[in-house]
């Protein structure tokens, strides 16, 4: 913590609630300083009499409201003062409450009053030591640096003042920036996790489906058909709850109850693809094939689970809507974008997939920079075609 910042801390939490606490305190002060020719009158040889000290307190008393109503304050002041100088019953030795109302002028009145009452005081005081006697070069340049301090001073705290208003306004603008960008991320980080769970459960959901449906008929003509259909179905399940944890693990820090600590396995990327194509064919029947050309790039750790989750959902729509017996995934590494394109041979558009597995997917795209399509094949059937940006393309598109 630096010295401004302790000395600034400090005169915030020693500041009275109420103005006039302080600025009673400056005018019982303002009032001690004049009242000293009279402590002390044994100092100098001027004259000394009541009506002179009413005429320095008026210098004085009226400070209390000098914040309230300073242009009046300042006015009083400047009325008192050159009323005590001519009255020389005695003389102020110094214009303590002409400085302080300069000061509060300059601090909080507006331009043409502070330029009128500086040049207010200025002519006054040369004028009014012009009607004094035995008056030395060097008190006409003591009372008129002090004004002139005193304005300076009380400008500095008026551009002080202004500079911790824009500071202070700055920080409120970037808390709510702030507040929006963590809204707006939460609101991505639901989005994400909306989109991956629907995912899973829609594949898992879809494949669990179709070996159900399917084991009935075969458990009367095929009884060991049917116990691998139950261990696909059982297995399918376990698949999705694991992916679903995988997911949920990033909500929360501390594992489940009843977890040993195994580590939570990263989401499946592109290298995982094998896989899914080839569970997809076993689970469903449906004949799924994979294709690689090109050489493959890196991706960045959303792209990776984007083009997984791109290829889940266009076979999870396949194997729900479609009606088809093949599907073709073919993935294309190019220099600065990696394809998807997963075609199959089902009933195509008119009564293909829709809803939001088809906006998942171009959600998923969009977010990682990429572009997504879906309509019908040119051979029949439905494609879905996604183009993803490698690492360094993504950089730059996003920077």
């Amino acid at each position: 913590m630096t010295l401004r910042s302790t000395v600034a801390e400090a005169t915030t939490r020693w500041r009275p609630t109420n103005p006039y606490v302080l600025d009673a305190a400056l005018a019982a002060l303002t009032l001690f300083a004049v009242s000293l020719q009279w402590i002390f009158p044994d100092e100098g040889d001027d004259p000394l009499s009541w009506q002179g000290w009413l005429l320095g307190a008026a210098t004085a008393f009226p400070l209390i409201w000098r914040r309230r109503a300073p242009s009046t304050v300042a006015c009083a002041v400047s009325v008192a003062t050159p009323a005590q100088a001519l009255y020389h019953a005695p003389p102020p030795d110094v214009m303590y409450g002409g400085m302080v109302v300069l000061y509060t002028v300059a601090a909080q009145a507006r331009p043409w009053q502070r330029r009128l009452m500086l040049a207010g005081w200025i002519i006054g005081v040369v004028v009014t030591m012009q009607h004094q006697t035995h008056q030395a070069p060097f008190e006409y340049a003591f009372h008129l640096m002090g004004l002139v301090a005193a304005y300076a001073l009380g400008m500095l705290a008026r551009v002080q003042r202004a500079y911790t208003a824009a500071l202070e306004d700055r920080a409120r603008r970037l808390e709510r920036e702030r507040a929006a960008d963590t809204a707006r991320a939460r609101a991505e980080e639901r989005a994400r996790i909306a989109r991956d769970m629907h995912d899973i459960l829609a594949h898992a959901v879809s494949l669990m489906v179709v070996q159900a449906e399917a084991g009935p008929v075969v458990v009367r003509k095929d009884p060991d058909r049917a116990v691998a259909t139950f261990d696909t179905i059982a297995s399918t399940g376990r698949d999705a709850m694991a992916q679903l944890r995988r997911i949920l693990g990033v909500l929360k820090e501390e594992l489940p109850e009843g977890d040993t600590g195994s580590p939570r396995l990263p989401q499946p990327g592109v290298t995982a693809l094998p896989e899914l194509v080839r569970q997809v064919g076993h689970s469903t029947g449906l004949r799924a094939e994979l294709r690689t050309s090109g050489e493959p790039r890196p991706l960045s750790s959303d792209t990776e689970v984007a083009a997984y989750r791109v290829v889940q959902e266009a076979l999870t729509n396949t194997v729900k809507h479609a009606r088809a017996s093949r599907a073709l995934v073919e993935l294309d590494w190019a220099d600065d974008h990696v394809s998807l394109t997963v075609t199959d041979d089902g009933r195509g558009p008119s009564g293909g997939p829709g809803g939001h597995g088809l906006i998942g997917i171009r959600e998923r795209a969009a977010a990682c920079g990429g572009s997504a399509e879906a309509g019908e094949a040119p051979d029949g059937g439905f494609r879905v075609a996604v183009r993803l940006p490698v690492a360094a393309q993504r950089e730059t598109a996003l920077g």
